[in-house]
């Protein structure tokens, strides 16, 4: 990362590469901003992130809580008039934020129940009731009934860095 603000143009280069050029379109107009759903509960800024990855600033934007407000509802995107891919820019900061060891505590409570049950949504007694209400098994026929299958998810998971962060905390 660059210190003191001071513009890292190999930072830059490594999202370019990763998200394309579509980055330098953004010419700041605020249509992401002003449509975001999250911007009006949060004081999440879109057009910010941008400018702060034009100016190759990482220091400003990985350990940054705003980057884990989006959610990925693409509004910002189809609203753009330049065709910014802002939904894919902001997953690759957000990469790049979990390899410098940066990650909002909600996401890292979804991966920490991802690895012990298999979903991002455990299931519950209201939620197991409401199913044997419908007529369904209890415990539907996903990675909740195969003891196997989470296994092979816990050894997926234990192979990245992403577990060693929520470890960690």
């Amino acid at each position: 990362m660059a210190a003191d603000n001071v513009p890292d143009t190999a930072w830059k280069s490594t999202l370019i590469d990763d998200v394309g050029e579509t980055v330098n379109l953004c010419f700041q107009c605020g249509t992401c901003t002003s449509s975001c759903p999250s911007g009006r509960m949060t004081a999440f800024r879109t057009r910010q992130i941008l400018r702060m990855a034009q100016f190759g600033l990482p220091e400003l934007i990985l350990p940054s809580d705003d980057l884990w407000y989006c959610t990925t509802c693409y509004t910002c995107y189809e609203r753009c008039p330049r065709g910014v891919e802002i939904v894919g820019i902001i997953t690759s900061l957000r990469n790049m934020a979990v390899r410098a060891g940066f990650m909002s505590e909600a996401h890292k409570d979804l991966v920490k129940t991802l690895y012990e049950t298999g979903h991002l949504i455990p299931t519950s007694d209201k939620i197991m009731a409401l199913r044997k209400d419908l007529g369904l098994d209890e415990v539907p026929h996903t990675v909740l009934r195969d003891k196997e299958a989470l296994k092979q998810v816990q050894y997926i998971m234990e192979q990245t860095r992403l577990l060693m962060i929520i470890k960690e905390s």
